[in-house]
């Protein structure tokens, strides 16, 4: 074999093992690169602002729960289990038989809607006629009850003004209060008929026995007002219009008025020094 052909040969052979070689050794992606790519699936992962099912537009227009995802922690705004615990982020809140019911200027209630378990409670009132205003659903008839007794046991005397108004009844007050002093006066201290708590039956003003201030601004500062501050969350009330919440409420201070939502929530609600509406997360209201 001639030395020119040896060479030839050698060639082929070199040119070969080469292409072989790099067929099995191209690169693979770098472990930087792979962890890049996992991030960014992850982040595809993560809801956009407002996909949660709130508004992230100015106002309110879907109500805002506490805590978008099941927790036990008592914040949440769905009703509390025999722990005192929210056990769902269902909308109970806004269904109108609940005890957690949201009723202000935004959340209205159902069009003619009534309480089906509307009772007397056997307390004072500052009338003697058993007529619509002494009414309240069972519950919280029941725990008025027993704050009324309490207070009893404390020497503070109470009497009830008004509690469940019907929103034909509502609608006379309103109307009156408007010719008064105005509609926009008459908003600040009355609710447009269908947004009352007091149509909810959970809710009631209160005075002292003797009827004295009964709904107006001298019934702060009293023994009975002072009392009802300090221990109406024991039954499961709360002062529903604290003193300096008019921007969150909508509504002046009314140290008379109090509302059931159960002992669970008005513990919460109190130990944090919040309202109602801070507690479901749906503030400002519109005056």
């Amino acid at each position: 074999m001639s030395k020119k052909f040896k060479i030839i040969i050698l060639l082929i052979v070199v040119i070969a093992v080469g292409w072989g070689i790099g067929k099995y050794t191209t690169p693979s992606p770098s472990a930087s690169d792979s962890s890049g790519s996992n991030i960014n699936v992850q982040d595809d992962l993560q809801a956009e602002p407002g996909e949660d099912g709130n508004s992230t537009e100015e106002g309110i227009t879907d109500p805002v729960v506490a805590n978008p995802s099941n927790t036990t922690d008592p914040s949440d705004p769905s009703e509390p289990d025999s722990n005192g615990k929210g056990n769902s982020t269902d909308d109970s809140f806004k269904e109108p038989d609940s005890i957690a019911v949201m009723v202000n200027k935004e959340y209205g209630l159902p069009e003619n809607y009534k309480p089906t378990d509307l009772v007397y409670p056997e307390v004072r009132f500052t009338f003697k006629e058993k007529i619509e205003k002494r009414m309240m659903r069972k519950e919280a008839a029941e725990a008025l009850e027993k704050l009324f007794a309490g207070a009893e046991e404390d020497g503070i005397y109470l009497a009830g003004v008004s509690a469940y108004r019907s929103k034909e009844t509502q609608t006379r007050l309103f109307n009156r209060y408007v010719e008064k002093d105005g509609e926009e006066l008459a908003r600040t201290y009355s609710a447009v008929p269908g947004y009352s708590e007091h149509q909810t039956g959970l809710a009631i003003d209160v005075s002292g026995s003797d009827g004295k201030c009964a709904a107006e601004s001298c019934f702060g500062g009293t023994k009975e007002a002072e009392w009802l501050a300090q221990h109406a969350t024991e039954y499961g009330y709360i002062i529903r219009f604290p003193e300096g919440k008019q921007d969150i409420t909508g509504y002046k201070y009314e140290p008379w008025h109090i509302r059931y939502v159960g002992k669970d929530i008005a513990t919460y609600i109190a130990d944090k020094g919040i309202t109602l509406e801070e507690y479901y997360d749906v503030v400002p209201v519109s005056k």
